[in-house]
């Protein structure tokens, strides 16, 4: 554990890292790996806010388009990511999907840009999956909302990119050819260059701090999809051992304890 900021130690005064997080990590022998999970993340009460006043990620403040983070549509990691998503998005209806019949014109929803990535078209200058405000089955990506309507989970219905914000798992293989995976927060730098962009992202701002249960349990499918149902369970295990109390606090909950003068709940 890093000392507090402002904590004397040796007759000088030590000031944390602004991004103080702590981590938690365990062999996995039999895979030859190791886990190295990022706590203060995954302990914190982060929620998605798509359409509670999520500023969206433009270049200023968009709360009241309800794009979220769905304004320059979704990337594949794959021709498999790609297969599976238009599987799903045949299921769709006219009804379900406000753009159902403009993707069908231009030959589907699916295209390889001018860069040459494989994307989400966009229509109305959002992502083509993305049913606006005021359409009959409301603001939100039509295929989030077809599971939900079906009682299937969204993870299996949407692109990888999608369903993982905003966790972000990331392997590193060493000259011995052993693997750390990393399973974190995602940031701006993960988007590239656009991300700085980006007049908001959640991850950073407390207004996005507000779930009733913590990101391990709230996103219990999600982290068990990247990681496996072992490695989840040994992090569940190893929090609930703990002694010392919570985690380091998510440094945007540290920024706003310290505007308003004193620790939040």
């Amino acid at each position: 554990m890093c000392p507090t900021a402002g904590t004397a130690r040796y007759g000088r005064t030590v000031t944390s890292p602004e991004d103080l997080h702590e981590w938690l990590s365990f062999e996995a022998d039999d895979e030859h790996r190791t886990w190295l999970f990022d706590l203060t993340f995954l302990t914190s009460n982060w929620d998605c806010i798509y359409g509670r006043g999520c500023p969206g990620v433009l270049t200023g403040p968009a709360a009241d388009l309800d794009q979220g983070c769905c304004s320059y549509g979704a990337h594949f990691t794959g021709e498999a990511d790609r297969a599976h998503v238009e599987a799903q998005i045949a299921r769709l209806g006219p009804d379900e999907w406000q753009f159902h019949d403009e993707a069908a014109a231009l030959g589907g929803a699916i295209h390889v840009d001018e860069a040459g990535d494989t994307v989400t078209r966009q229509a109305e200058d959002a992502c083509i999956m993305l049913n606006r405000p005021g359409h009959p089955a409301g603001a939100g990506c039509a295929l989030h909302q077809g599971a939900l309507a079906r009682g299937e989970r969204p993870l299996d219905w949407k692109p990888e990119v999608c369903w993982q914000l905003p966790l972000r798992l990331v392997d590193h293989v060493d000259e011995s050819g052993h693997v750390t995976s990393t399973l974190r927060e995602w940031k701006r730098r993960d988007w590239g260059d656009g991300g700085q962009e980006f007049h908001w992202w959640c991850t950073e701002d407390p207004l996005a701090f507000v779930g009733v249960r913590p990101v391990y349990e709230a996103l219990r499918d999600e982290i068990v999809e990247l990681v496996g149902a072992p490695a989840y369970d040994h992090l569940v295990r190893a929090l609930a051992d703990r002694r010392a109390g919570v985690p380091v606090p998510h440094p945007a909950r540290r920024a706003r304890s310290l505007e308003v003068g004193g620790p939040q709940p």
